[in-house]
């Protein structure tokens, strides 16, 4: 932390709230993936509660390369206690059928296996990055929060993605301003069998549009093995390019997609939401037949 971090009162303010708030739950365990909200979760829990306090990262197929070993490099800087455990996820029907409440199934493995791990990490409570900016999207996660009586501090603070990124700031966390990082399964379009050989094949199709100073980008899996490459609308020239574009598609057909395309829409975080009837979002997986 920087000396003249804190010197903006009402920054302090919601920074002692946080802590105060954590410190009344008692020994946590903090969802911690490492992205900037559940980084702040895990700083001022560390703040609150020291050593009853522990940060807990799932690893599965879904994650991308890297995530894990900045989350450990983060979590280090804190001094928070750290725990690895795999979540299986890919075993569950329910989430490789994809329909709009994959997510749920994700979070109901990551916080009903938490929850039988609770005494075995010292820890009372599950609490997660969850902020109020969340609370208007698409979150089937949070209905399995509930279920798991996970606790959500950034939004019982009322703290919004810019109140955290300021926090992240002051408290010298480096990834403050780090684009967020969903799940590689989130860009599978809903109806399209979610595998490992899928998501990886979109990982390594991003990791090679950051590689050339993309920080923000997403490859979108649609059916017959097409990726729609969202990146932002500025950069679109530069990708369209002759011998960009050709090298593009020669490495994402090397990876084995059959389809290359560039959306002329660029970035969108959570586009794939947009060809969903918002009746059906809501619908438990049980009822839905959907195929994009």
């Amino acid at each position: 932390m920087t000396t003249n971090a804190w010197t903006d009162p009402e920054l302090v303010a919601k920074r002692d709230r946080l802590v105060e708030l954590i410190r009344s739950y008692g020994r946590v365990a903090v969802a911690y993936s490492g992205g900037v909200d559940s980084t702040v979760v895990a700083q001022a829990a560390f703040e609150a509660l020291g050593d009853h306090s522990i940060a807990v990262t799932a690893v599965s197929d879904s994650l991308a390369a890297g995530e894990l070993e900045e989350a450990q490099a983060l979590g280090r800087q804190i001094g928070i206690r750290h725990r690895v455990i795999r979540t299986e996820e890919f075993a569950d029907p329910n989430y490789l059928r994809n329909n709009p409440d994959r997510c749920y199934f994700c979070k109901s493995e990551l916080y009903g296996r938490l929850s039988g791990l609770l005494n075995h990490l010292d820890a009372d409570v599950i609490v997660s990055g969850a902020n109020t900016d969340d609370a208007g999207d698409h979150r089937p996660g949070m209905r399995a929060a509930s279920e798991n009586n996970v606790r959500h501090p950034l939004q019982e603070c009322s703290l919004s993605k810019a109140d955290v990124r300021d926090l992240a700031k002051a408290w010298g966390l480096p990834t403050w301003d780090k684009p967020a990082t969903p799940c590689l399964s989130s860009r599978i379009a809903y109806g399209e069998v979610v595998t490992p050989e899928k998501v990886r094949m979109i990982d390594e199709g991003e990791q090679w549009l950051r590689e050339r100073g993309l920080r923000v980008c997403r490859v979108r899996y649609h059916k017959g093995d097409l990726a729609r490459v969202e990146i932002p609308l500025d950069d679109l020239p530069a990708f369209a390019a002759p011998e960009v574009r050709l090298e593009l598609v020669k490495v994402f057909r090397e990876l084995g997609f059959k389809y290359v395309t560039l959306d002329l829409e660029g970035f969108r975080s959570g586009s794939n939401n947009a060809v969903v009837p918002t009746d059906l979002l809501q619908i438990p997986s049980k009822v839905l037949n959907y195929k994009s």
